[in-house]
């Protein structure tokens, strides 16, 4: 029976200071709605039709529907208003300000400890990050850890890798076992794949049957690492069928 109350309220907000490239609020977009989230706010984009411009819609890539629900606020306390732990992304280190946290161990203690909060992911601009001011408001400030010798994240990759984060903190999401092509050949099929493949080396050539050393014992191990399908074999037939075929002695 549906639940009548209808979906649960998303508990993250994603949110972008002064964005100036349209294509990182698209990407921010994509990002959250494959990792299942949904909220986005935008403080003083660098253009106020940034949410339905052409380069936002296509990187979007199919999250549209995020882009429409998005808000446009002046200040970050508007779009703080309900949070109840945000996350400063901030790659430079301050003298003052809030803890600092990384993305695995952090977030997993945030979804332990205190998983009624609201959490915001506040990102800052692509030119200058964020304002010390904005930081302080903010619970924690999250780093990710990259190369010390080059630690440059675009916007969009940024939000990726913390919604990814965030959402395995959270439980992650079931991945589909792959069902099997066909059934496994059995050892009767591996080794008449086997004789036939000898018959097809020993008339190329390339086995000595007065000296076939251990090529066939290895062919048999290969073969029983590879855990052959019966296509897999009927492929094997075929191929020392055409050989068998190509090298027959003319009458």
């Amino acid at each position: 029976m549906p639940d009548a109350r209808g979906p649960a309220p998303d508990p993250t907000r994603f949110i972008l200071i002064g964005t100036s490239h349209a294509g990182n609020v698209g990407a921010t977009a994509r990002a959250m709605k494959v990792m299942g989230f949904s909220e986005l706010v935008l403080v003083r984009p660098r253009f106020a039709d940034v949410l339905i411009q052409e380069e936002t819609v296509a990187l979007s890539s199919g999250a549209a529907d995020i882009l429409v629900r998005a808000r446009v606020v002046d200040t970050l306390a508007e779009a703080l208003d309900g949070v109840t732990y945000s996350l400063a992304t901030a790659m430079t280190p301050r003298d003052f300000g809030p803890p600092t946290v990384t993305p695995r161990s952090g977030l997993a203690a945030l979804a332990t400890h205190d998983p009624a909060h609201k959490v915001a992911f506040v990102f800052g601009s692509e030119r200058y990050g964020m304002a010390n001011e904005d930081v302080y408001r903010c619970n924690a400030v999250i780093s990710i850890p990259t190369n010390p010798h080059y630690g440059s994240l675009n916007l969009g990759q940024a939000v990726q890798v913390l919604a990814y984060e965030w959402r395995q903190a959270l439980g992650g999401f079931d991945v589909a076992a792959r069902t099997p092509d066909a059934a496994l050949a059995d050892g009767q099929a591996v080794q008449g794949a086997l004789t036939h493949l000898e018959q097809a080396l020993v008339q190329l050539g390339f086995l000595d049957p007065a000296a076939p050393k251990k090529l066939m014992p290895r062919l048999n191990q290969l073969l029983n690492r590879a855990e052959l399908r019966q296509e897999e074999i009927h492929i094997l037939r075929g191929l020392a069928k055409a050989i068998l075929d190509r090298t027959q002695p003319a009458p």
